[in-house]
């Protein structure tokens, strides 16, 4: 009974603090989802080859998309933290919150060039990174194609992605949202009329599809980069702000943002690995796992949002010093991961057959389907717990060293090893398999627990290269 209060027995609005931030972001996750299967579905109309040829373009977007996600949320701990400090030291705590963004922009802008500049001389190099040994030209030289209409894109995706994490952290989750919404159909009218040449314009194919995306993300970037830098009244950042000093803010930066950057990173390169594995365990498996994929993704949408919610509130909590509050809220959090997990896992059952049966799978590849399917139901309790927790609580508290060396030692030295032996030397069933290679969640989760118990996941952070004077007083 005890633990249920703990878990469930929550102060008087949380659940709907939490659900005011983490239903526009579910939104929004799953409007990108819906963006990403129209192009998917638009350039198959063209042809396998251009499918094929622009699923390893995005290969290497996918990874700077990565990073930019983890200059974001890197940022955001700081941003939401000085944001909740605001009411103690406004001037100081708003200087280092503009100061924040600064960096985050620089940074982004800096990634962005660097592979925009890779992108523009070496096309031909990406595409053979990815494309395997005999692959058809034609793959490759659509993809180049591809690649060369995306260099400018990088710059917009990487701005539009931070700076909307930035309103997020503050609470502004609704105008992301509706801007994700218009830049949804943006894309969908230009790559109509781009790939296919409609409304009077050339049917540019590939490139369209290309062009499309670079359309919708200066529509998007366009309004969110407006909206912050000359209209948002709550941050007050203006363009001048990016050329402010902000030396003594970076070692506070590099101190909890870098290790989000570089975990994330790792991360990315850990499930490319995953994937690589799964793709060796032969055709009908990777049918089968690319079937569970995406129903997997439409059930994590709202765990993906309150995943974030928990950063911004437990950051806001701590920058007002209330660190029992968020030790409370810590475990409220746990409890709504837990209780996600369960209802993902119900939507999968319930979803399963319609899914499978939606596609033209061979009786063996179904059987598959339905052992990974079960499998993810298992999985998915384990990994929502976890990710609120390590995405969301943990991070928020600026706990990023510890989490940077949890995410990545569970996956390299558990999962992997674990997913290639049961796959190639036990040769288990599917379900057998997938549990072994997603082994990570389960084991985090229950670090989790024991990372939020200790307390040792609330860290100190600097206003400048300061601690707040009541913060210094409460110390002494």
């Amino acid at each position: 009974m005890n633990v249920f209060k703990k878990l469930f027995d929550m102060e008087k609005g949380f659940y709907k603090r939490v659900l005011i931030l983490a239903l526009p972001i579910a939104a929004q996750s799953l409007i990108t989802i819906g963006v990403n299967m129209l192009d998917n579905i638009m350039v198959s109309r063209i042809g396998e080859t251009e499918l094929s040829a622009v699923a390893l373009a995005n290969q290497f977007i996918n990874i700077y998309h990565i990073l930019c996600m983890g200059l974001g949320m890197g940022a955001s701990v700081l941003v939401s933290r000085y944001w909740g400090m605001r009411d103690k030291e406004p001037e100081k705590a708003m200087t280092a919150l503009r100061k924040s963004i600064c960096i985050m922009v620089r940074l982004t802008v800096s990634l962005a060039a660097i592979f925009a500049l890779l992108t523009f001389f070496i096309p031909n190099d990406i595409m053979q990174m990815f494309v395997k040994e005999g692959e058809e030209l034609d793959v490759i030289r659509n993809g180049i194609t591809y690649l060369e209409y995306s260099v400018i894109t990088f710059f917009f995706l990487g701005l539009s992605l931070t700076c909307t994490i930035v309103l997020r952290s503050v609470g502004q989750v609704r105008m992301p949202l509706y801007v994700s919404m218009g830049a949804f159909f943006v894309n969908l009218g230009a790559n109509y009329a781009l790939i296919f040449g409609h409304f009077g314009l050339p049917k540019m194919g590939i490139a369209g599809a290309a062009l499309g995306t670079l359309i919708a993300r200066v529509y998007e970037t366009s309004i969110i980069c407006g909206y912050l830098f000359f209209v948002d009244k709550k941050i007050g950042f203006r363009l001048k702000h990016l050329f402010m000093k902000t030396g003594d803010l970076i070692g506070e930066y590099i101190r909890i943002s870098i290790p989000v950057l570089i975990s994330d990173g790792i991360l990315a390169a850990g499930n490319t690995a995953v994937a690589m594995v799964i793709g060796r365990l032969g055709q009908a498996f990777v049918a089968a796992n690319s079937v569970t994929a995406t129903t997997q993704m439409m059930s994590s949408v709202m765990i993906q949002g309150v995943c974030q919610a928990g950063a911004i509130v437990t950051g806001q909590t701590l920058g007002e010093g209330q660190k029992e509050r968020a030790q409370r809220q810590g475990y409220g959090f746990l409890g709504f991961g837990l209780a996600l997990g369960l209802v993902s896992a119900a939507f999968i059952m319930i979803v399963r057959e319609p899914v499978i049966k939606s596609f033209n799978l061979t009786e063996g590849t179904a059987v598959m389907a339905r052992q990974l399917m079960n499998a993810i139901c298992l999985i998915i309790v384990f990994q929502a717990t976890n990710s609120i927790m390590t995405k969301g609580v943990l991070r928020g508290g600026g706990d990023t060293k510890m989490l940077m060396l949890a995410d990545n030692v569970f996956l390299w030295v558990l999962a992997i090893p674990l997913g290639i032996v049961a796959g190639f030397v036990l040769h288990l069933s599917p379900f057998g398999i997938y549990i072994c290679l997603k082994s990570d969640q389960i084991t985090k989760a229950i670090w989790c627990v024991i990372r939020l118990h200790s307390g040792k996941w609330i860290k100190r952070i600097k206003v400048g290269r300061e601690y707040l004077n009541e913060e210094k007083k409460a110390e002494a």
